[in-house]
């Protein structure tokens, strides 16, 4: 029996791993043994951890992440800049940063995760180009640290640069870094890809796997995150 769960526990890390759905619709009696048999939830919960993952089950499907500094399933900032084609960190943080004002349009209340249904290329623009002024605006009263508002200054500066649009802009696919229409189609074409957003006629929607990463990790992560926020 032992052999069987550990079996049937590494099956289950393996799907997930691959990126193949574990769900009540895809792999079932995966997903059911995870669920209703202790011995294999406990085998794959010290197989993730061991692995440096976190595994989140939300709306009757399973979804893993890695964990903080996991080099092997996470990507390094080299890594990112290669793939998004990127030069240097700056450019990749400003990225960072748009990619937390996306999950914050769509998480306006942590304690219900009530969200918008979708958002648009002109409503992420919108919204960074926002909170970058409070950022530049000496009587917005952030209280940042030396290296963080010289980090923030340099993405704000950064962001400020650039015209909102460029002749690149005018292809719905095509992202640039020459403008903040394409900076942040950069960074939105990499959470489709990631299977985090998915776009329908212009507008991009939250997947179940990018819902159950957000509330999961604020969930697990939430007393660690009022620690920081309070100093």
């Amino acid at each position: 029996m032992e052999e069987r769960n550990l079996d049937r526990a590494m099956d289950i890390v393996s799907h997930l791993i691959l990126g193949d759905e574990v769900s009540k619709q895809t792999n079932i009696s995966l997903y059911e043994e995870y669920h209703q048999n202790s011995q294999v939830y406990d085998i794959v919960q010290t197989i993730v951890k061991k692995m440096n993952l976190a595994i989140y089950s939300y709306q009757d499907a399973l979804y893993v992440s890695p964990g903080e500094n996991n080099r092997l399933f996470g990507y390094s900032n080299e890594e990112l800049r290669k793939l998004l084609g990127l030069k240097v960190n700056k450019e990749l943080y400003l990225c960072y940063y748009i990619i937390y004002n996306i999950v914050m349009q769509f998480y306006t209340d942590t304690t219900t995760y009530n969200y918008v249904e979708f958002v648009r290329i002109e409503d992420i623009i919108a919204t960074v180009d926002g909170s970058i002024a409070s950022i530049l605006d000496p009587g917005a009263g952030l209280v940042l640290g030396d290296v963080e508002e010289n980090s923030f200054k340099q993405i704000a500066l950064l962001w400020n640069e650039l015209q909102a649009t460029s002749v690149e802009d005018q292809s719905d696919i095509r992202a640039a870094r020459n403008s903040k229409s394409g900076y942040v189609k950069l960074v939105v074409n990499f959470l489709v890809d990631q299977k985090l957003l998915t776009m329908m006629e212009g507008r991009f929607y939250p997947t179940n796997r990018m819902k159950a990463l957000v509330e999961n990790y604020f969930d697990q992560y939430k007393s660690h995150i009022y620690e920081v926020l309070k100093g």
